[in-house]
């Protein structure tokens, strides 16, 4: 699994208090993103502090967060693996940055169950990673001119789609030549990018073990993805699970292409937004 790092943040606030404070838990959110976010110790940001409290073995004080969400919950862009990494490394420097990157990697993937998106939202850039007996292992590439020539435009569709349901969509067995296909389409991707050839993205974004199943639950799909390429883009697909379509595009056709993009979800009965982002070399940071 591949994962980019994109210039869209939530922010996490993380004050701590004397175990006897009350509420011993307080937790407000802010932003588009924050509707239908838990204000509980199901909270995937106060999760992300207890683990490293807990790591530490330190006693959990009376937690105060305040969250400003900027990225749609279940849109396809890795909220829930950005509001992990942001309760992590909040919750690390509390401890005196007790824990290496490496370390909270390890913890990420533990609570979002894969690595795909944790892995671009602590360190940054293009990443690909695999969970062994031994450990996350993980390769980052942060190539300038890749954040120098390339954006990425997200289209998000006003539309529902639960991770759990756009998993429960895809078959149980693949065929062999749609895993075939897969597989040298991601060489192809990465071969791309390293030698600069954007050109060639268009057919390396090209996919047979999940888009076709998910077309379904994210009408015009197909569409919009011709559209963005017709607009401009070197290529798109849909982003993780959905329903968010992301195209890479060069920078001087991205805002063509996101307006090309969001009409062809419209003429497909459905409103979307978009936005052009940049690559992001670096991953989360403290910011004050």
């Amino acid at each position: 699994m591949l994962g980019l790092a994109l210039g869209l943040f939530d922010e996490v606030k993380l004050t701590l208090w004397p175990k006897s404070h009350k509420p011993g838990l307080s937790i407000t959110t802010t932003g588009p993103g924050a509707g239908g976010i838990p204000t509980g110790p199901s909270n995937l940001v106060f999760r992300a502090v207890r683990t490293v409290f807990k790591a530490a073995r330190k006693s959990l004080p009376a937690v105060e967060l305040h969250l400003k969400v900027r990225l749609p919950v279940a849109g396809g862009l890795g909220s829930s693996s950005a509001a992990i990494v942001g309760g992590l490394v909040a919750a690390n420097a509390a401890v005196g940055n007790r824990f290496s990157v490496a370390d909270l990697v390890e913890m990420a993937t533990a609570i979002e169950g894969h690595p795909d998106n944790v892995l671009p939202a602590l360190v940054g850039g293009l990443c690909a990673g695999v969970v062994t007996k031994d450990g996350v292992k993980f390769v980052a590439w942060k190539d300038a001119s890749m954040r120098k020539n390339l954006r990425a435009v997200v289209c998000t569709p006003d539309l529902q789609v639960p991770t759990e349901r756009a998993r429960k969509i895809l078959p149980a067995r693949v065929d062999r030549q749609d895993a075939i296909f897969n597989a040298a389409h991601v060489a192809l991707f990465l071969s791309a990018i390293k030698e600069k050839r954007y050109d060639l993205l268009g057919e390396a974004m090209g996919d047979r073990l999940h888009q076709p199943y998910r077309a379904k639950l994210v009408p015009g799909l197909m569409s919009v993805v011709v559209a963005a390429r017709r607009a401009g883009a070197y290529g798109a697909a849909l982003s993780g699970a959905g329903p968010t379509v992301l195209a890479l595009a060069p920078v001087f056709r991205a805002e063509g292409a996101a307006r090309a993009m969001e009409r062809a979800f419209q003429r497909n009965g459905v409103e979307s937004r978009s936005t052009v982002l940049a690559i992001e070399s670096r991953g989360a940071r403290r910011i004050r």
